[in-house]
């Protein structure tokens, strides 16, 4: 028997948009204000290679403490303020978000506040059986697991943690039964690592709920040792899958998606493969980035952020932190991954700071 809670029990706030629902902002490319990724915490349980190498980032390593993280009531106050510039869509990372305790709050502050009509989340799945129902009578609408390999000797490699793949299975079984839907499956693809087992995950995802989505592996951060000979790129993968499975192309939702998606002529799922190394998608780019320790980023390989907890902490008023929000999206001319070719020694935050 299915304990899926119904969508009318959820939070209002989340099927409401205000009249006059502001424009978004527009930066120098003419690329609009409307996502906002939240990282909610640094640390995760995990230490996955291409995010956070073990032999770097060890079990003692000092992640950030909770008085240097924005705390619930300054969260809701820079959404608001988001919300107020544009911003529709939120998405919670980190590091492991599940790892924050105050995470259902969070999630139900975030739910009423007028404007946002969609609240995702990116989680390693380690902790989402246990919570999964309760962050969607939070008001969570999206959930999206990483899973990288079938095979446990496979992901403890690409993770470096001894979790095995059953325990996010049932996860990934426990937010279906919790009523997300669809729920993504994300899958870093590495070359000579995981890229054998493209089919199986088809295969293991090829259900209408699930939208399962392959990854080129990217230069996050500067700790992983990122290679070209790393990556194999989507038109390889899209090869592949044509070769096995009947799939059509699916018109984008919206602007600012950045996976190419396809559908099972069947109806039995969807794919989408994201190639933000061979085939960029910067001028399309409607997403910033707030930190755990609440710095705005707005680009994924950033060099520096703009700080906002400052302001929050020392007395600034709404309407000076929407200036210096404003500032900073209307200079922002981003677009890292069209030009990588061109830079050399270039220094960017390590991802499980900034949020994914």
């Amino acid at each position: 028997m299915s304990n899926r809670p119904e969508d009318t029990s959820l939070p209002g706030a989340l099927a409401r948009v205000p009249a006059g629902v502001p424009t978004p902002l527009s930066d120098v490319l003419a690329r609009p204000l409307t996502d906002l990724r939240l990282s909610v915490i640094d640390n995760c349980n995990l230490r996955c290679g291409y995010c956070m190498p073990r032999d770097m980032f060890g079990d003692d390593y000092p992640f950030l403490s909770p008085e240097v993280l924005l705390s619930v009531d300054e969260i809701e106050r820079l959404v608001t303020l988001f919300a107020g510039l544009g911003v529709t869509t939120v998405r919670l990372t980190g590091g492991e978000p599940l790892l924050r305790p105050d995470l259902p709050e969070v999630i139900a502050r975030i739910a009423t506040i007028p404007g946002i009509r969609d609240i995702g989340l990116s989680t390693n799945g380690f902790h989402l059986a246990t919570q999964a129902t309760q962050l969607r009578w939070a008001g969570l609408r999206r959930v999206t697991v990483s899973l990288d390999s079938l095979d446990d000797a496979t992901r403890r490699r690409i993770t470096g943690g001894n979790i095995a793949v059953e325990r996010i299975l049932e996860s990934i079984d426990a937010a279906v039964e919790a009523g997300f839907d669809p729920v993504k499956i994300n899958v870093v693809v590495q070359r000579g690592v995981n890229d054998g087992e493209i089919l199986d995950m088809v295969s293991r995802f090829r259900r209408p709920v699930f939208h399962l989505r392959f990854i080129e592996y990217m230069d996050v951060g500067n700790s992983n040792g990122w290679t070209r000979a790393q990556i194999v790129p989507s038109a390889e993968i899209r090869e592949l899958l044509n070769r096995h499975y009947d799939l059509e192309p699916v018109d984008p939702a919206r602007r600012g998606e950045v996976a190419r998606r396809y559908r099972h002529a069947d109806g039995q799922g969807e794919i989408g493969l994201i190639s933000s190394v061979t085939e960029p998608f910067c001028t399309d780019c409607t997403r910033a980035r707030i930190s755990a320790d609440g710095n705005l980023y707005t680009c994924l390989f950033s060099a520096r952020g703009t700080d906002l907890r400052g302001l929050l902490r020392t007395g600034a008023s709404d309407a000076e932190i929407v200036e210096t929000i404003t500032s900073a999206w209307t200079n922002r001319d981003d677009r890292y991954s069209e030009v990588r070719g061109e830079i050399e020694d270039f220094e960017k935050i390590e991802m499980f700071r900034m949020g994914g």
